[in-house]
């Protein structure tokens, strides 16, 4: 059987860990192992994981010290670990839950997908508060995952991602200091620019923990979504579209011929005025999911937000 290794980061996590860890012990899917950095927590976190370290074992469970620069340089600096075992890789974060099926639902899909081909499983998600109770779900995205949709949002958040060795191999070409603003939308990015195949599982396979320093994380709110709006208009996403494509420049070489015509019709359409910009967008294709999100790309696109 193939195996996973979850790629676990860390920082401060006590109170909503031990959730986590015990539905990694309830997943159907049993050939799974832990490898686990923490960014400098100075509660409990490394207490808590060294009694799941000894109750399985140093081969199931690993910790190690992060690189304390970041969420995003924490898990990239595990994705790219040049001694990393595994079959599949799934980010996780230290608060949430998954359900049991998720890895076996995952690793399913992505025994399907050829090994040579990029392979990116993630999900819509339940969404939970501070004590457990159910509060709703994330959005059920219907359109088909793809480079002009990564170009103008990130589909799903990493906590539901699990993928394949070809699409690590992507994320190591460029290594875990590159700078980019959040690593899940870096790998559906790079995935699909090189022609990958993405499964967005409307199925929730996690639940998802929303909280103050979380919050528009879970794009399902009105306050999330006002928050994400705010973020537009201050120029939060125009500075991350930014990063993303200085990221992306040197993956050129790596892009199917379409998508580096697509990436260079986005490119030059950012820095064009009003009516060539908005034409060359139209010819690029982005799109967003839903009827909400595209009016929010078209203003963007006419306020040159994007």
């Amino acid at each position: 059987m193939p195996s996973v290794a979850i790629l676990l980061c860390t920082l401060n996590g006590a109170r909503f860990l031990p959730s986590q860890l015990a539905s990694f012990e309830q997943q159907e899917f049993p050939h799974w192992h832990v490898l686990a950095s923490d960014d400098g927590s100075s509660d409990e976190t490394n207490a808590i994981l060294s009694i799941f370290q000894r109750k399985h074992g140093a081969d199931k469970v690993d910790i190690r010290i992060g690189p304390r620069k970041g969420p995003v340089a924490n898990f990239l600096s595990l994705a790219c670990e040049q001694n990393l075992k595994g079959d599949y890789f799934a980010f996780s974060d230290q608060d949430d839950i998954w359900e049991p099926d998720k890895l076996a639902r995952a690793v399913g899909w992505l025994r399907k997908i050829p090994a040579e081909i990029p392979g990116l499983y993630c999900s819509r998600t339940h969404l939970i508060d501070a004590q457990d109770r159910a509060i709703g779900l994330s959005p059920r995205f219907q359109k088909k995952p793809s480079f002009c949709n990564a170009l103008v949002q990130n589909l799903a958040g990493g906590n539901t991602m699990v993928f394949n060795q070809k699409a690590r191999a992507l994320l190591m070409h460029y290594g875990s200091t590159i700078d980019v603003p959040v690593h899940d939308w870096w790998l559906y990015l790079i995935t699909t620019a090189a022609g990958g195949q993405v499964y967005y599982d409307s199925y929730p396979s996690v639940r998802y923990r929303v909280h103050a320093d979380n919050l528009i994380g879970s794009n399902a709110s009105w306050a999330s979504r006002m928050k994400r709006l705010r973020m537009l208009m201050g120029g939060r996403f125009r500075e991350w579209t930014e990063q993303n494509t200085k990221a992306l420049d040197p993956f050129r070489p790596h892009m199917t011929t379409e998508n580096r015509k697509i990436f260079d019709l986005f490119c030059q359409a950012r820095h064009q005025p009003l009516v060539p910009r908005a034409m060359g967008f139209a010819r690029s294709g982005v799109y967003r999911q839903t009827f909400l999100g595209n009016l929010g790309l078209l203003a963007g696109i006419l306020m040159k937000k994007i």
